[in-house]
């Protein structure tokens, strides 16, 4: 599919058997070997100590910033600043999770709970265990926790079946989807301190004490650094601009691409790029978005190191073409008012009283 085409990948492409292998071994894993003579899915070490270097050094100027600007309303710009550093720590702490960074699992679990718990005050073993989940079941309307419609509803038949919150807010939720991510900054907190009770948690007392460290630290320097409504403002600040940040980045990928409904029969090349959305935009996108713009490819090899998916995308969309997938990619700001689109569109049958 082209670029520039003004629709989303078509669900009759689905109609045939999506799981049926051909000669030479299922569509995957004929792209795979594509993939693997190019050293595609080789660690990239040089890009990470770079990468690591540079968000630690911007996370540990920001800090220094706090107390050299002392007491102004400056301080408000570097609130913002810092959400973009921390939201940064927090896409190399996805990176870390997809063993990106590392081959060996206690590495990317070490170097995940610095980044996560430590630096950014998230969970690494309870984001982890969510996103592993969203990524064998991408769009899946009742496997994929991405798409759990406690708040927003993504498809109408979960609006049909709204209750509560999610049936008051689903009625506007276009409007309201981005006043509501200024709060996911403080939702990824309380959901990781909620999860430290949890049975999926494998080290909650560490991750719990480097949790409390950090928060500790986070409230201590800035209450330390101003005065109390200026506190309260560079908190408020920080904490609604990374929500934004964040939701911004992972939005595109999946919001309004094809929703997976129990009843579809799709083999794993198929789940994961027909539910996916790549954006285009060159180094500036690349670095904003931590590699995740490639989100097809991704999805396809989500150990694959960030510098790779660029030339990855580039053989996968040729495989697309060869094998008739539809392959999705736009500009950000399009994938935007798509995104608004599909969330005005599947809030329709609470507005109607359907």
């Amino acid at each position: 599919m082209s670029a520039e085409s003004a629709t989303l990948p078509e669900v009759p492409a689905l109609s045939r058997d999506a799981s049926r292998p051909e000669s030479g071994g299922s569509d995957f894993a004929q792209l795979s070997r594509r993939i693997a003579a190019e050293g595609l899915l080789d660690r990239r070490p040089v890009y990470y100590t770079v990468r690591v270097c540079v968000v630690l050094a911007a996370f540990a100027g920001g800090w220094w910033a706090l107390f050299a600007l002392g007491d102004s309303w400056a301080q408000l710009g570097l609130a913002a600043a810092m959400s973009v550093v921390f939201a940064q720590l927090g896409l190399l702490s996805h990176d870390l999770a997809h063993r990106q960074v590392f081959n060996q699992r206690t590495h990317s679990e070490v170097g995940g709970r610095i980044a996560a718990n430590l630096l950014m005050g998230m969970s690494y073993g309870w984001w982890m265990n969510k996103h592993t989940r969203h990524h064998a079941n991408p769009n899946h309307e009742e496997r994929d926790p991405d798409v759990n419609p406690e708040i927003v509803v993504w498809s109408q038949r979960q609006a049909r079946q709204a209750r509560g919150v999610a049936r008051f807010i689903g009625r506007r939720q276009a409007f309201l989807f981005v006043p509501l991510l200024t709060l996911e900054g403080l939702n990824l907190s309380f959901n990781s301190f909620r999860a430290l009770r949890s049975p999926i948690m494998k080290r909650p007392y560490l991750e719990g004490a480097l949790l409390v460290v950090h928060f500790a630290a986070y409230f201590g320097l800035v209450f330390a650094a101003l005065p109390v409504g200026k506190a309260f403002a560079f908190l408020a600040v920080h904490q609604a601009l990374l929500g934004i940040y964040l939701g911004c980045v992972f939005a595109p990928n999946h919001k309004g691409m094809l929703m997976v409904t129990p009843e579809m029969k799709l083999d794993f090349l198929r789940r994961q790029v027909l539910t996916s959305r790549n954006v285009r935009g060159g180094f500036a996108i690349d670095a904003l978005m931590g590699g995740l713009n490639y989100q097809v490819e991704h999805h396809l090899f989500p150990s694959m190191p960030t510098p790779a998916l660029g030339r990855a995308a580039e053989l996968t969309r040729e495989f697309c073409a060869e094998k008739d997938i539809p392959y999705y990619e736009t500009g950000l700001l399009r994938s935007y008012r798509e995104i608004f689109a599909h969330l005005h569109r599947t809030g329709e049958p609470l507005r109607s009283g359907e």
